[in-house]
């Protein structure tokens, strides 16, 4: 590879890389030379074409079925991607769950499975990822631009769990940094994906909260990953970053 891979022989690892954000966040790695492996939960099939674009580049990626909610699933997938590609260096925690609802009409089992999914994975597969790493390792957690700006009711338990994982990137720098390991989140704002489309029923009001007035890609949320597990960030740790189309501004 040229210059034009800075993550030439990197392994990483990409939660909920089936569609989304996920899936062309582990195309971008690969682009930029890294393994890859994806987890997915129900999307087995788009999965395996990640798999297929990944290997089409000339790299290796394999996609493991592992439910963020499971505490063992999501601990073994970590231990799994690493013996697949042969060491782990960039972890991407990007699976999460939203429930956007009343106050009054969240049940416990919402706060359990959310709490479970977008707060102890993303600890969990953080902590077994640190315990792998080498010094320049990377751990990347996808936020959301909901932690620095909320639009409307609706929106409490989503955020409380969003928000949590600011704090445990705060913390994991402070833990990792002596190792040379990073911990950053990005903030997605209004982006077009399945799970929130472009001409979805509320999808005019979130991109006139933006400063560009549109959604984002989810190959604009990849660059932005990129780059944080690229070369260039050895010096960046327990940030924030926004890719938000200046949703919070």
């Amino acid at each position: 590879m040229t210059s034009q891979a800075p993550l030439n022989g990197r392994k990483a690892l990409v939660t909920g890389g089936s569609r989304g954000i996920g899936a062309a966040t582990a195309r971008r790695l690969a682009q930029q030379g890294a393994d890859v492996a994806v987890t997915y939960v129900h999307g087995k099939e788009a999965a395996a074409e990640v798999v297929r674009d990944i290997e089409a580049l000339g790299r290796r990626a394999v996609a493991l079925r592992a439910d963020a909610a499971d505490a063992q699933e999501a601990t073994e997938a970590v231990h799994h991607a690493a013996r697949t590609l042969g060491s782990l260096d960039v972890l991407v925690n990007n699976a999460a769950l939203g429930v956007m609802q009343p106050l009054q009409d969240l049940s416990l089992a919402d706060v359990d499975r959310l709490i479970a999914v977008n707060i102890r994975g993303v600890f969990l597969t953080s902590q077994a990822a640190a315990a792998l790493m080498a010094p320049g390792g990377r751990i990347i957690t996808i936020g959301s631009c909901i932690t620095q700006r909320v639009p409307g009711p609706g929106a409490t338990l989503y955020t409380m769990t969003k928000s949590a994982v600011v704090g445990l990137t705060n913390a994991l720098a402070r833990e990792l940094g002596a190792r040379g390991i990073t911990a950053n989140v990005v903030h997605p704002g209004p982006i077009d994906t399945e799970m929130n489309p472009a001409d979805g029923p509320s999808a005019s009001g979130q991109a006139a909260m933006t400063a560009l007035g549109r959604f984002g890609r989810a190959e604009e949320v990849a660059s932005a990953v990129a780059y944080l597990a690229g070369p260039d960030t050895v010096y960046l740790t327990g940030a924030e970053l926004a890719v938000d189309g200046g949703y919070a501004a």
